[in-house]
């Protein structure tokens, strides 16, 4: 039972440098020896979780997906009650995000850029953390019952790609106010 706790423990280990390192240094220039030393794991044992930095990088996409995800939403869940004011908190939520000593834009943005072929799995993992993302909108426009709730929902995940990128990009962690001041203007345009 300790070895298997302890294996789990090291495979943990090696998701959570991983994470870090593909945020801050991107996915190709951050070698397997480097995620090795950093996590404190010998190769050998990196190779013994994973059969290869593609397996990695998907582990890691995987966990960070669900663990991001989840946070964010409860985040707008916990700053906003009601649907229209948690579609407008989503942009506060990204603002604290975009302030965060560590924010290196959106790590799915990142990976697709990275692995841009149509054919690559990673980029695959990619689609489907956005496809949830756009669907936790797509719900709370439909609980507000906004009129085309599916538009509004596409509009303001473009708000939120447009924020992320700017923040990344130019620095400017203001870029979510912006978006949430259009995100009002649209969600008021939409309103029965």
């Amino acid at each position: 039972m300790r070895k298997k706790s302890e294996a789990s423990s090291k495979r943990t280990q090696l998701i959570e440098t991983a994470i870090e390192l593909f945020a801050k240094d991107g996915f190709h220039a951050t070698g397997i020896d480097t995620i090795a030393e950093r996590s404190g794991v010998t190769k050998k044992t990196l190779y013994t979780h994973f059969r290869s930095k593609e397996e990695l990088i998907l582990a890691t996409l995987h966990h960070y997906a669900d663990r991001f995800r989840n946070e964010f939403m409860r985040q707008v869940d916990r700053q906003a009650r009601t649907p229209k004011t948690r579609l407008l908190a989503i942009f506060d939520v990204a603002e604290k995000w975009f302030k965060k000593e560590n924010f290196y834009g959106c790590m799915f943005i990142n990976a697709t850029g990275e692995y841009s072929k149509n054919d690559a799995s990673i980029r695959h993992i990619c689609i489907e953390y956005k496809r949830l993302m756009n669907g936790y909108i797509q719900e709370l426009c439909q609980k507000f019952m906004a009129r085309e709730p599916n538009k509004l929902a596409e509009e303001i995940a473009l708000l939120l790609e447009g924020a992320i990128v700017t923040a990344q990009v130019s620095q400017q962690p203001t870029a979510a106010k912006i978006a949430k001041r259009v995100a009002a203007i649209l969600i008021d345009k939409r309103s029965c």
